[in-house]
């Protein structure tokens, strides 16, 4: 469910949308949210289809938006079971994974580079009634801090895996747990594994990663991975 960048010297931003000079207007009434979703419902299609012959001349490395599967969805909700704290999700596209999380009881928040998703997350979440505990934001996650966080959610590639690995186990406190899907992490070993395929998610705890706890992991034969 995500849209992210690979680290760059300087963020280069290309043209913005007539439309976004009426965002602040859109926000403060229902119907402007309204409308906000209806065309942002619209250009999430368009963009999807656009973005990787459109944005490849403007960043060094674009990453095209795809849509968090329900499966996918429902495998890190599980992996949140009895976790606490603000969660942030990563490159958080039309902001499933916030909403989701949000419906759980988290104070969540989503990073994305495309305002006209970010502008669509926000009226999703209206929608969905969890305006009150939801955030999006439009930024370079190379360019955020996200130790506030206990819990970090990931759709990434594995081009920038890597490099985010080193950027979160810098930034992140010890009771933090970071959850990666379709692709594991390169160096760290998961605490649980849940799902399969492209809906597989992995779980770290960075207690764990810092050698305060060191026990083997292994998979459940429901479908989890649980020490």
């Amino acid at each position: 469910s995500c849209h992210v960048e690979m680290p760059e010297e300087e963020r280069q931003v290309g043209p913005v949308p007539p439309a976004s000079l009426a965002a602040d207007g859109l926000r403060k009434s229902s119907w402007g949210l309204l409308l906000t979703g209806i065309v942002g419902g619209a250009l999430v299609a368009v963009y999807a289809v656009a973005t990787p012959f459109v944005t490849p001349a403007l960043r060094r490395i674009c990453l095209p938006f795809v849509p968090a599967t329900p499966k996918q969805i429902e495998n890190v909700v599980k992996m949140l079971h009895r976790r606490r704290g603000p969660l942030v999700d990563i490159g958080s596209g039309d902001g499933r994974i916030v909403i989701a999380a949000a419906k759980e009881g988290f104070e969540a928040v989503g990073y994305e580079l495309n305002p006209w998703l970010v502008w669509y997350s926000r009226y999703c979440a209206w929608r969905e009634g969890v305006q009150g505990s939801t955030r999006f934001h439009v930024s370079d996650l190379w360019k955020v801090t996200f130790s506030q966080y206990s819990n970090v959610v990931i759709f990434g590639v594995p081009q920038m895996m890597l490099q985010l690995e080193k950027k979160l186990e810098l930034e992140l406190e010890d009771d933090a747990r970071v959850i990666a899907c379709r692709f594991p992490f390169p160096h760290w070993t998961p605490d649980h594994i849940i799902g399969e395929g492209i809906d597989t998610v992995w779980a770290y705890d960075m207690s764990t990663f810092r050698g305060r706890e060191k026990r083997p992991w292994k998979r459940d034969t429901s479908g989890g991975s649980f020490k």
